[in-house]
């Protein structure tokens, strides 16, 4: 009989009734993503959360629902509960570089919440140029601005060659394609 409790007590001690179904999601530039959060029965009627930060007990609560399945919405961000599939699911709109953190699927109760953490990062960005033969030895670059007088040079080529390792030409294809990255 004690075998029995020592191999089954650590099933019930891994049970956690809150599950993000991805703990690392991703979404694309100035475009969206979705975070569904999972959560055992009994939990229908309580607030569901979103928050940013690091830290669990320092995040920031970005949308919370009020209990029912009205989805909340607050910026860029929604949420909205389906009590019957017993997921909640997180949209963010309007990505950009500096979205990229920690997250954590909430859900509140008296005490200490339950919280799953999850990952959000932004793809990075690929932007390619075709030119014609005339234009092989010319210097190639990328700006920040549409003005080519006062622009910010963000990338440039000397002829063939590269002077950031972001940046590739592909001669054969007669491309110039430049990779971003937030920071």
């Amino acid at each position: 009989m004690w075998l029995f409790l020592v191999l089954f007590l650590p099933v019930v001690q891994g049970s956690y009734p809150l599950r993000a179904v991805s703990n690392a999601v991703s979404g694309p530039l100035r475009g969206s993503l979705i975070v569904q959060c999972r959560y055992d029965p009994g939990w229908e009627t309580y607030k569901k959360w979103w928050c940013r930060g690091a830290e669990w007990s320092n995040c920031r609560i970005l949308v919370i629902t009020n209990g029912s399945e009205e989805e909340a919405k607050s910026n860029q961000v929604s949420i909205k509960d389906n009590r019957k599939l017993h997921t909640f699911t997180v949209t963010m709109e309007e990505l950009r570089w500096n979205d990229a953190d920690t997250y954590w699927c909430g859900i509140e109760k008296s005490a200490t919440d339950l919280g799953v953490e999850v990952k959000v990062t932004i793809d990075p960005v690929t932007m390619q140029c075709h030119y014609g033969p005339e234009w092989d030895t010319y210097v190639k670059s990328w700006c920040q601005e549409a003005d080519l007088n006062g622009c910010n040079i963000l990338a440039q080529t000397t002829g063939s060659e590269l002077k950031k390792n972001h940046v590739s030409i592909n001669q054969k294809k007669r491309t110039f394609s430049m990779r971003i990255w937030g920071e």
